[in-house]
């Protein structure tokens, strides 16, 4: 028996009385994750797990709030936790082409960085000024005074020799030249032409000794040159060493606990006392080009910090919005010098997000990962190799004629995937790495029981928004209209939606209103507003549709009866935007041998569930009529003026009434429209999109004009998911507007037809047999 609900039964309603507060302002603000309990403990487990592979994939439909939720979440969590320690790449003096990575103590890599700044700023200053004193200069001058004398000794010994052998020793341009010579002075060319064949003879053995000794000479005299340069270089590592020592003995002393800081501290030293000279000749104009010969790079003095902890308070959480494979794993940079070549160096390497995320956790949207080329391979291979090394992107284009080497970084750290569950699914379907990187699966539902516990976290969930985002606070009526609207969005009466997006926009929205009112506290007239106001701003397609109806040129009719043909109800969904509307569904049966035809179906504008619940009615009709006598008729099914694609299987009940007032010739009620999916028994199943079919209903009732005889007629099953809005319950509860529910389609016949189910089953089973025997006469007769 068809049962008229009461008003009661179709909106569950909030009592805020239950609520002691008088405002939200008197509710603190927390970070815990609201009604998700089995993704809570698998993100709580996924995160304390220091094991390779526990990265963390979060299920869930957008708009559930999980990339705020989960973000807030593990702050909160992370505040306890260690600050991992600060990165710096510094100069390689052996390989300038592979950068050394230094992992020092959170808070002292900028410590190090300003340190060695100062330094050679001081050592710029400083040794100049040690090598111009008088004391050097005199060292100097005495080394060379000592190289000259005994270079002087050893050319004097060679031309006392040429001189005693008939020659002498000259200087030219080109260097020292042996020359035959008579009485101490040279021959000139003519002389030499004159000199017989012996004495030529004789001048080219002599030519040949004095050569000999010539060379010998003058490596002696280089390796003079060689020995009083050691000696300056020594002297000058000596003055250079005296101000060296001090300075950088400073900075040894600060980061004495760090054995890399002294090794490379130990490089600095050598090098700079390697190089003491050329800051004897620094202009000081902040760097010396290093393309020079000989010339010193200033910049290989820098200490360039890519992860900074100094500020950090537990281990760092980041919600990187552009993980591409540069935001990642950071970059190498290039610029233009000399020539227009584009080189690199140490100072041009720049972090990512898997550096700012080391030692903590990195928080990723699957939608942002999947939109970037190669970004997600790049990933799955630093993880399995647990470290991470700056990109090159001018490299692997081709574009650099420099590159760089840099050391790794390891990589200890938490990724947090956040995803639809179907990418999930797929990934763990198709890629061997992903249960491997990935093993823990938090699953965020989308719905939450409605409990008394619920419902005082989302007034909690309400105040956290007020007190971060400068919102007015809500008073409890306005607190229980946004739980309403958290079980209407939920589609039950049982639950509430946890897509807190939407809830929170709804909570800004309404502080908006109130403050226009010039309100302290929003109450529930702000909230409806907001809620009414955000309808509006999304139904303009739906007004458009409508007019269409009200117009004449979509045939609805809200009274009357007619055979074959009934008022179903559908859902739209068009962006943020669900509504119901009605369509009329006909048949019509006659004689003949093709069945039931859906020309929805023939036509491809139906859908597979749609075309199962056409097949299913075949079987309730099978199984109804045809015990006794072959199921001979043909008849057609169609949703008049539908020239759009149907999907669901919540008509299918709607159009076996149709098909059994045709065969019954019994009419059916206008004033009533029907929804609920059939199964072969001729059970009524549940459907969804329950409110808003009764509410389109409802509407154009109301626009047509209520007459105390329309109303719908719905699954009883689908009683616990209404949340009509206030005006339908006014409407039912002046008796303007009737809900009803049924359980079989026996119940509705009777509800639609007015006349008991066997009597109607009487007639369709006698016009069959008139059918079948039309069919077989035509038979007899062919």
């Amino acid at each position: 028996m068809a049962s008229e609900l009461k008003v009661d039964q179709l909106k569950r309603v909030c009592d805020p009385k239950r609520f002691k507060f008088e405002t939200t302002a008197e509710l603190e603000s927390h970070t815990r994750i609201i009604g998700q309990p089995r993704g809570t403990l698998a993100i709580e487990f996924g995160i304390n797990v220091d094991s390779p592979g526990y990265n963390i994939y979060v299920l869930g439909e957008s708009g559930t709030g999980r990339t705020t939720a989960i973000t807030r979440f593990i702050e909160k969590h992370a505040e306890d936790d260690p600050v991992p320690s600060d990165w710096a790449y510094v100069h390689n003096f052996q390989d300038p082409q592979k950068p050394i990575a230094l992992k020092l103590p959170s808070g002292r890599g900028c410590e190090l960085r300003d340190s060695l700044e100062e330094a050679i700023e001081k050592l710029r200053s400083e040794i100049p000024k040690a090598f111009d004193s008088q004391a050097y200069r005199d060292a100097v001058l005495e080394v060379q005074h000592g190289l000259n004398e005994k270079r002087e000794e050893l050319f004097t010994d060679m031309q006392n020799l040429a001189v005693e052998m008939g020659a002498t020793l000259l200087a030219t341009p080109e260097g020292f030249r042996l020359v035959p010579a008579r009485d101490g002075k040279p021959l000139t060319p003519e002389e030499l032409s004159q000199l017989s064949e012996e004495d030529q003879s004789s001048w080219k053995e002599v030519s040949q000794s004095l050569e000999h000794k010539l060379n010998q000479t003058i490596h002696e005299a280089r390796m003079l040159e060689s020995g009083a340069q050691e000696k300056v270089d020594d002297l000058i590592r000596r003055v250079a060493s005296s101000v060296v020592d001090v300075i950088i003995n400073e900075i040894r002393d600060s980061f004495k606990e760090i054995e890399d800081v002294q090794e490379y501290l130990d490089q600095i030293y050598d090098d700079v006392l390697d190089n003491a000279k050329l800051f004897q000749a620094d202009s000081k104009s902040g760097e010396v080009d290093a393309g020079k010969p000989g010339a010193v790079h200033l910049r290989r003095y820098q200490v360039n910090v890519i992860v900074d902890h100094k500020l950090s308070k537990g281990a760092p959480v980041l919600l990187e919005h552009n993980p591409s494979i540069p935001g990642l794993l950071g970059r190498v940079e290039h610029e233009v010098r000399h020539g227009g070549a584009i080189v690199t160096d140490f100072t041009l390497l720049r972090s990512g997000a898997l550096h700012a995320a080391n030692g903590g956790f990195l928080v990723i949207r699957a939608r942002d990962l999947f939109t970037t080329p190669e970004t997600w391979e790049m990933l799955k291979r630093t993880l399995v190799g647990g470290e991470v090394v700056p990109d090159d992107f001018a490299t692997r284009r081709g574009t650099a004629t420099r590159t760089l080497n840099p050391e790794a970084i390891p990589l200890d750290l938490k990724v947090i995937l956040i995803g639809p569950p179907v990418l999930y699914y797929l990934l763990h379907e198709l890629d061997d790495d992903f249960s491997t990187l990935f093993k823990v699966m938090a699953d965020f539902d989308d719905l939450m029981e409605r409990s008394p516990e619920n419902e005082m976290e989302y007034a909690t969930f309400i105040a956290t928004r007020c007190h971060e985002e400068g919102l007015i606070h809500f008073d409890p009526e306005a607190v229980a209209k946004v739980i309403e609207f958290g079980s209407r969005r939920a589609a039950s009466q049982s639950k509430l939606s946890t897509q807190f997006g939407a809830i929170a926009d709804i909570v800004r929205e309404a502080s908006y209103w109130a403050e226009m009112q010039s309100r302290e506290v929003v109450c529930a007239d702000d909230v409806q507003k907001a809620i009414d106001q955000r309808e509006y701003l999304h139904n303009r397609i739906e007004n458009r549709l409508k007019e269409n109806l009200f117009e004449g040129k979509k045939l609805i009719a809200t009274e009357g009866e007619v055979s074959g043909q009934v008022n179903g109800l559908s859902v739209s969904i068009i962006g943020e935007h669900s509504f119901g509307q009605p369509s009329r569904v006909t048949a019509r049966t006659y004689a003949g041998k093709e069945g039931v035809v859906q020309i929805d179906r023939e036509v491809e504008l139906a859908g597979p569930i749609h075309n199962k619940g056409v097949l299913t009615l075949i079987g309730y009709l099978g199984g109804k009529y045809a015990d006794s006598q072959p199921l001979s008729l043909s008849a057609l099914i169609t949703f008049e003026q539908n020239y759009t694609g149907i999907e669901g299987d919540s008509a299918s009940s709607t159009e076996l009434y149709a098909l059994i007032s045709s065969l019954a010739d019994v009419p059916i009620n206008q004033s009533i429209a029907v929804t609920g999916s059939v199964n072969q028994l001729g059970e009524i199943q549940a459907i969804g999109g329950v409110t808003e079919k009764v509410e389109g209903w409802y509407e154009v009732c109301e626009k047509r004009g209520l007459n105390g005889k329309q109303g719908v007629m719905i699954p009883a099953s689908n009683i616990p998911d209404l949340m009509v809005k206030s005006k339908v319950i006014e409407a039912v509860s002046k008796g303007d507007f009737h809900i009803w529910s049924i359980e079989t389609v026996d119940e509705g016949l009777l509800l639609l037809t007015g006349n008991r189910a066997d009597q109607i089953h009487d007639a369709a089973r006698a016009r069959l047999k008139e059918l079948a025997e039309i069919v077989t006469r035509y038979k007899e007769t062919d």
